[in-house]
């Protein structure tokens, strides 16, 4: 059995579904708060460093 196979029985085992539910919120908030920083850099490279405080608090 490959390494992957392992994974996928082990993970999907009814004791082990929250920590898969976890895995996936955790790269949900990664990918959001990258996103973010992301947009923010954009913004200070602009020169616009006074609207990251606005849009924060949309």
């Amino acid at each position: 059995m490959t390494a992957w196979g392992q994974f996928q029985e082990i993970i999907s085992k009814p004791d082990n579904m929250p920590v898969a539910g976890a895995l996936l919120l955790v790269g949900f908030f990664t990918w959001v708060a990258m996103r973010q920083a992301l947009h923010n850099d954009k913004l200070i490279r602009e020169g616009r460093e006074d609207e990251i405080l606005e849009n924060m608090q949309r």
